[in-house]
């Protein structure tokens, strides 16, 4: 668990620890405003777009193999990124992690669902892993403002490496060598499909956050995007009344629970990003804090989620089920994005900041373990690599479309609060300030939606623990021939 948990921390806290390292790498490698947002776009791009490919190299060469290839990987990649001279090596290395954070992700993901069968420790394991889904982002941003801050900003790229060589001593010594059964054949036309698809929704998306909605690129990108995913679904839809091999099977997302639980992540992770960028902004630009101290503000809400986390599963989840646990947490959240309504231009971190951090860590400490343990029950052992993709992939353009939706409302926002004002320094905090709030609002209505049609989804559900397709006397068994 703790090999797994390593990884998947490491993966989750690079899609954020950047941002607060980015000022300062621009700054050293002469770096242009136009070019910097590509620093953090580049790694979503690559393992956004490559995701669902990773989970299925994981069902096709051991998810063991896998697990271990993406840990070389994505430290190699991190190393070139921090000893980087200029822009295009360090953009470069930051595809390379996306690249491997693909392989790495559901392979994870994969070997927690296939190794943890027994009820009661499968429910402590899922307890554990949704917490760091949900605590990584904000993990990112304070590992990442800390050591820019004591050291410099190419340790938030060195501090992967030795993430990676621990990950990779443990998985060595501690992973079972578990036989692989009947290998799929890798379905490559599927694969160009959605790896094109995704990468040209992630990019469209990115590019409307920069560049706006109406920018030809964006249209194109999305209309694109459009294209190739509905090819896709067509394509996979074929392929298995032939009997084919399809990437990403139907049956997978047919079933209504796995179907909510996907839904839930794309939600969640819409308003988790775009929350945490804009408290970002307004922690630094409105009230002035450092980039260590902005990592700091958001520690409440992170003990909040691993609390809530451990809550849920080993108490609520069996006696309350993902259909109740899943859209209340969406409603707390809901009930966070609310509470931020009240910020303004004086700022006050006490009375209209920390609240809705307590809250929005209980909402997604409710969410996240149920969500991801929902999205690979029941799941056949030789799909589990590419359904614990699909649950990365939900989460991560979720964030993109989150992002790029609420970036664009607050920017009008914030123009027509400025509208016939004279720009000074007041002016510009009480716009920014305003923006947010209008933000806000839109990720309230989002959690808000979300919950009822969440709810409507899920079925009432049998016992969680126990619904792995393997029995706990068989993971005895299976612990029982490995050691």
């Amino acid at each position: 668990m703790s090999v797994l948990g390593i990884a998947q921390l490491m993966v989750v806290l690079d899609a954020t620890i950047m941002n607060v390292a980015l000022p300062s790498a621009q700054a050293a490698l002469g770096i242009s405003d136009s070019d910097r947002q590509w620093v953090v776009t580049a790694y979503a791009l690559a393992f956004g777009s490559l995701l669902l490919l990773g989970g299925r190299v994981s069902d096709l060469i051991g998810r063991r193999a896998t697990f271990l290839l993406g840990l070389v990987g994505f430290a190699t990649a991190s190393a070139i990124g921090g000893a980087a001279q200029n822009f295009a090596t360090l953009v470069s290395a930051r595809v390379g992690q996306g690249v491997f954070a693909a392989l790495l992700a559901p392979a994870a993901l994969s070997l927690l669902t296939t190794t943890f069968t027994d009820p009661r420790e499968r429910a402590k394991a899922f307890a554990i892993f949704g917490a760091l889904a949900g605590t990584g982002g904000a993990v990112g941003l304070l590992l990442g403002g800390s050591l820019t801050t004591y050291a410099s900003w190419r340790w938030a790229l060195y501090v992967n490496i030795a993430f990676a060589a621990v990950a990779f001593l443990g998985a060595v010594l501690l992973l079972p060598r578990i036989p692989r059964g009947p290998r799929p054949k890798l379905d490559l036309i599927g694969t160009l499909t959605a790896s094109t698809g995704l990468f040209a929704l992630v990019f469209g998306l990115s590019r409307a956050e920069t560049d706006g909605w109406s920018d030809d690129l964006t249209v194109f990108s999305l209309v694109a995007s459009s294209a190739l995913l509905t090819s896709f679904v067509a394509l996979q839809r074929t392929f298995a009344r032939q009997g084919r091999h399809p990437l990403l099977p139907p049956s997978i997302v047919a079933d209504r629970d796995r179907a909510g639980a996907f839904l839930a992540m794309l939600i969640t992770g819409s308003g988790m990003f775009a929350v945490f960028l804009f408290l970002t902004y307004y922690l630094q630009t409105v009230m002035g804090y450092s980039a260590i101290r902005t990592g700091c503000a958001f520690l409440p809400m992170v003990a909040m989620i691993v609390v809530f986390s451990q809550l849920t599963n080993l108490v609520l989840l069996p006696r309350m089920g993902a259909r109740v646990l899943i859209p209340l947490g969406m409603a707390v959240a809901a009930l966070a994005m609310s509470d931020w309504t009240t910020i303004d231009a004086h700022g006050d971190y006490a009375t209209e900041v920390l609240p809705g951090f307590l809250v929005l860590g209980m909402g997604l400490g409710l969410i996240f373990s149920p969500t991801i343990q929902g999205a690979v029950s029941r799941v056949h052992p030789r799909d589990a690599g590419v359904a614990s993709a699909l649950v990365n992939t939900m989460q991560q353009v979720g964030g993109s479309i989150g992002i790029a939706l609420l970036s664009t409302i607050a920017a009008d926002a914030a123009e027509d609060r400025l509208a016939g004002r004279e720009s000074t320094p007041f002016a510009l905090a009480d716009a920014a300030a305003h923006s947010y709030v209008v933000a806000f609002w839109w990720a309230c209505a989002i959690f808000s939606v979300g919950a009822v049609v969440v709810a409507l989804l899920l079925r009432a559900p049998a016992q969680p623990a126990s619904s792995n397709s393997l029995s706990g006397r068989r993971s005895r068994g299976a612990r029982s021939r490995a050691a």
